[in-house]
């Protein structure tokens, strides 16, 4: 019988970004079914992806026109 291994934070965040490979993830799915305060902490992570992936911007189309116009219209030269 294989003894379940403690999770560490690193592999928790792997899971949470699927970077773990299917016995891994066994593990931890079962480690979080046997341990609660792992199963928050895990929901915990969950909803810290979620916010990183939500506050995810692009910027707007005018806003890079924009840039790209001053990059255009700076000279170079002047720094010389």
């Amino acid at each position: 019988m294989r003894m379940i291994r403690t999770s560490t934070q690193n592999d928790l965040i792997r899971y949470m970004y699927q970077e773990t490979d299917t016995e891994e993830n066994i593990e931890i799915q079962t480690a979080a079914i046997l341990n609660g305060s792992l199963a928050h902490e895990l929901h915990e992570l969950e909803q810290t992806v979620k916010s990183i992936t939500a506050a995810e911007r692009v910027p707007s189309e005018s806003t890079i026109d924009k840039i790209l116009s001053y990059s255009k219209s700076y000279d170079l030269h002047s720094l010389k």
